[in-house]
């Protein structure tokens, strides 16, 4: 049997295990005991998807079985966070901006802003996504005083604003929604983080 974690190659053997199940039961648990998760199960090459692990499961054990795990560490997760809390926080001052910037004829520097927003929301997402998979340490999952999906559903309608303003040219109402809507937002996401990272 082949075992890789994350792209290495460690040393395993199989014990008791009888079954594709079996190994992917005692990883698991492994996981578990040492504050981890696995996001990725690969086995003999193919992608193992949650529609299809009890089918994968059952399949017998042989020498040449390979297994691929991608697994994330709380620990890993906190530094994310405390990492992408201050991304936010820097952003947030630039997005702050971005009116004076249209105002003094900057529309390039205010653009490279706004695009830093659309990668910034997504990668909050993503760390916000592993963190659900620690439930005891990160419980503090509120943006503000409100829970992720509250927070989001609040925050879609402006975003969807945002986009129109763009598409139209209308810098006024870019500069306005960047300063007085989404700034704000972006501070309470960093701060969201920063709880994350304690």
């Amino acid at each position: 049997m082949e075992l890789y974690i994350n792209g290495e190659k460690v040393d395993a053997s199989i014990e008791n295990e009888k079954t594709v199940g079996d190994v992917l039961q005692s990883f698991a648990k492994e996981c578990e005991n040492n504050n981890a998760a696995v996001i990725g199960i690969k086995v003999d090459g193919n992608q193992i998807s949650a529609q299809m692990f009890d089918e994968a499961s059952k399949a017998p054990l042989t020498e040449n079985s390979k297994f691929e795990f991608d697994i994330v560490n709380q620990a890993a997760v906190s530094e994310a966070a405390k990492d992408f809390s201050k991304v936010l926080d820097c952003l947030s001052s630039e997005i702050e901006q971005v009116p004076s910037l249209f105002m003094n004829g900057k529309g390039q520097e205010a653009n490279d802003s706004i695009k830093k927003l659309a990668d910034a929301i997504d990668q909050f997402c993503h760390i916000a996504t592993l963190a659900s998979l620690f439930p005891e340490k990160f419980n503090a999952s509120k943006i503000g005083d409100k829970n992720f999906s509250e927070f989001f559903n609040d925050f879609s309608p402006i975003l969807s604003d945002f986009e129109n303003a763009l598409a139209s040219n209308d810098t006024v109402l870019t500069g306005d929604l960047c300063e007085y809507e989404i700034c704000p937002r972006l501070k309470e996401m960093s701060l969201c983080l920063a709880e994350f990272a304690r």
